[in-house]
Protein backbone atom coordinates (compact mmCIF):
# COMPACT_ATOMS: atom_id res chain seq x y z
CA UNK A 1 0.00 0.00 0.00
CA UNK A 2 1.33 3.65 -1.26
CA UNK A 3 0.76 6.25 1.21
CA UNK A 4 1.99 9.04 3.21
CA UNK A 5 2.04 9.31 7.16
CA UNK A 6 2.26 12.48 9.20
CA UNK A 7 3.26 12.89 12.53
CA UNK A 8 4.33 14.94 15.35
CA UNK A 9 1.79 17.62 15.71
CA UNK A 10 0.03 18.95 19.00
CA UNK A 11 -0.50 21.54 21.56
CA UNK A 12 2.21 24.26 22.23
CA UNK A 13 2.79 27.64 23.38
CA UNK A 14 3.47 30.46 21.38
CA UNK A 15 7.67 30.34 21.33
CA UNK A 16 7.39 26.62 21.42
CA UNK A 17 8.83 24.04 18.89
CA UNK A 18 7.40 21.23 17.21
CA UNK A 19 9.04 18.74 14.23
CA UNK A 20 6.40 16.79 11.87
CA UNK A 21 7.38 14.10 10.37
CA UNK A 22 6.06 12.44 6.84
CA UNK A 23 6.86 9.07 6.17
CA UNK A 24 6.12 7.01 2.89
CA UNK A 25 5.48 3.22 3.08
CA UNK A 26 5.48 1.38 -0.34
CA UNK A 27 7.82 3.93 -2.57
CA UNK A 28 10.94 5.62 -1.96
CA UNK A 29 10.95 9.62 -1.57
CA UNK A 30 14.24 9.94 -2.94
CA UNK A 31 12.98 10.80 -6.32
CA UNK A 32 9.73 12.91 -5.17
CA UNK A 33 9.41 16.53 -4.51
CA UNK A 34 7.68 16.54 -0.48
CA UNK A 35 5.60 19.54 0.48
CA UNK A 36 4.61 20.62 3.67
CA UNK A 37 1.14 22.32 3.61
CA UNK A 38 -1.21 23.35 5.98
CA UNK A 39 -5.02 24.78 6.30
CA UNK A 40 -6.96 25.98 9.28
CA UNK A 41 -10.42 26.62 9.34
CA UNK A 42 -12.09 28.73 7.12
CA UNK A 43 -8.92 29.13 5.46
CA UNK A 44 -7.23 27.88 2.10
CA UNK A 45 -4.96 25.74 2.06
CA UNK A 46 -1.35 26.78 1.40
CA UNK A 47 1.72 25.70 0.97
CA UNK A 48 4.22 25.86 3.52
CA UNK A 49 7.96 24.10 2.53
CA UNK A 50 8.69 22.34 -0.23
CA UNK A 51 12.03 20.29 -1.31
CA UNK A 52 12.61 19.49 -4.63
CA UNK A 53 13.57 15.80 -5.60
CA UNK A 54 16.90 16.82 -8.04
CA UNK A 55 18.80 18.88 -5.72
CA UNK A 56 16.83 18.83 -2.74
CA UNK A 57 16.02 23.09 -2.93
CA UNK A 58 14.44 24.43 -0.65
CA UNK A 59 11.60 26.94 -0.58
CA UNK A 60 9.63 28.25 2.14
CA UNK A 61 6.50 30.37 2.24
CA UNK A 62 7.49 33.81 3.38
CA UNK A 63 6.10 34.19 6.77
CA UNK A 64 7.97 30.87 8.30
CA UNK A 65 10.77 31.57 6.71
CA UNK A 66 13.88 31.63 9.73
CA UNK A 67 11.76 29.52 11.59
CA UNK A 68 10.87 26.35 9.89
CA UNK A 69 13.50 23.78 8.31
CA UNK A 70 12.53 21.24 5.94
CA UNK A 71 15.27 18.59 5.44
CA UNK A 72 14.93 14.59 4.03
CA UNK A 73 16.31 11.61 5.96
CA UNK A 74 16.78 9.04 3.35
CA UNK A 75 17.61 6.20 5.21
CA UNK A 76 14.46 6.81 7.20
CA UNK A 77 12.22 7.25 3.93
CA UNK A 78 11.17 10.29 6.22
CA UNK A 79 10.98 14.37 5.39
CA UNK A 80 10.43 16.64 8.44
CA UNK A 81 9.36 19.55 9.03
CA UNK A 82 11.04 21.67 12.56
CA UNK A 83 8.93 24.26 13.54
CA UNK A 84 10.41 26.90 16.11
CA UNK A 85 9.02 30.14 17.51
CA UNK A 86 6.09 28.96 16.61
CA UNK A 87 2.61 31.32 16.26
CA UNK A 88 -0.64 31.03 17.09
CA UNK A 89 -1.71 31.49 13.47
CA UNK A 90 0.36 28.54 12.53
CA UNK A 91 -2.09 26.68 14.09
CA UNK A 92 -3.85 24.47 11.40
CA UNK A 93 -3.84 20.92 10.12
CA UNK A 94 -0.49 20.03 8.16
CA UNK A 95 -0.34 18.05 5.44
CA UNK A 96 2.75 16.57 3.33
CA UNK A 97 2.58 15.65 -0.04
CA UNK A 98 4.80 14.14 -2.94
CA UNK A 99 5.03 14.30 -6.53
CA UNK A 100 7.41 12.77 -8.93
CA UNK A 101 7.25 15.77 -11.62
CA UNK A 102 7.47 18.51 -10.23
CA UNK A 103 10.06 21.29 -8.43
CA UNK A 104 9.53 22.95 -4.55
CA UNK A 105 8.70 26.06 -5.32
CA UNK A 106 6.28 25.14 -7.87
CA UNK A 107 4.40 22.71 -5.65
CA UNK A 108 4.08 25.72 -3.21
CA UNK A 109 2.90 27.97 -4.50
CA UNK A 110 0.77 26.65 -7.53
CA UNK A 111 -2.03 24.64 -6.72
CA UNK A 112 -1.28 21.50 -8.71
CA UNK A 113 -2.75 17.63 -8.43
CA UNK A 114 -0.11 15.99 -6.54
CA UNK A 115 0.55 11.68 -6.96
CA UNK A 116 0.08 11.59 -2.89
CA UNK A 117 -0.89 13.19 0.45
CA UNK A 118 -0.84 12.05 3.73
CA UNK A 119 -3.73 12.07 6.00
CA UNK A 120 -2.37 15.14 8.17
CA UNK A 121 -1.87 16.17 11.57
CA UNK A 122 -3.10 18.82 13.66
CA UNK A 123 -0.77 21.63 15.05
CA UNK A 124 -2.19 23.79 17.97
CA UNK A 125 -0.59 26.73 19.19
CA UNK A 126 -2.08 28.71 21.78
CA UNK A 127 -1.26 29.70 25.78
Amino acid sequence: QLQLVESGGGLVQPGGSLRLSCAASGFSLDSYTIGWFRQAPGKEREGVSCITSADDTTYYKASVKGRFTISRDKAKNTVFLQMNNLKPEDTAVYYCAADRFTTGQVMCTIRLTLDYWGQGTQVTVSS
